[in-house]
């Protein structure tokens, strides 16, 4: 039996009209999980001009690595330098959670940090609350970026919004734990 995505692909499962549903992406979820040959449709689709597909896509990609971080590894220059620039919150958010997932040089450390940064300054609280955490992510990774991850963990608890200041507090906490 072949499955309506065996045929028109895995993205046509994201497509919709609601942008506060997810549709279909546990399916494509699974499915990559499945035949992991099957990442870079999914992947791509985070570029498409339908913002549906991209969230959709978005979301679909970091659950799939969260499990398969190696997955991101191939795509990683796009996900840096095109996906990251998407001017679109529910992408955002997940770019902030699959950055520090991936193996980074120095230069594109650097180049992460600062589109982390640059999420700390959109509207969307969510954005920013991930951003932290990806913030925090990348400076466990590399100590020295540890002081001034931590400063900006403070600013945030000083003068964001309850979220920031709830998710800032305990990665404080967890920062100052680890040795230098």
């Amino acid at each position: 039996m072949v499955k309506p995505y065996e045929s028109k692909g895995l993205v046509s499962l994201l497509q919709g009209t609601d942008r506060r549903s997810i549709g279909r992406a546990a399916e494509v979820v699974a499915a990559v999980l499945m035949d992991p040959g099957r990442f870079s449709e999914v992947f791509n689709g985070m570029m498409s001009t339908d913002p549906v597909v991209r969230m959709r896509s978005a979301d679909a990609v970091e659950k799939i690595s969260r499990t398969r971080p190696e997955l991101l590894q191939p795509f990683k220059g796009k996900l840096i330098r095109r996906v990251a620039g998407v001017d679109q919150q529910e992408v955002q958010w997940h770019v902030a959670q699959m950055l520090p997932r991936l193996n980074l040089s120095r230069a594109e450390r650097s180049q992460c940090l600062g589109t982390l940064k640059c999420y700390l300054l959109v509207r969307s609280s969510l954005v920013r609350t991930f951003a932290l955490q990806g913030l925090a992510d990348l400076a466990e990774q590399a100590p020295g970026l540890r002081k001034e991850v931590l400063e900006m963990l403070e600013t945030a608890v000083a003068e964001g919004p309850p979220a920031m200041k709830a998710r800032g507090r305990k990665l404080i906490i967890r920062l100052q734990s680890l040795k230098s």
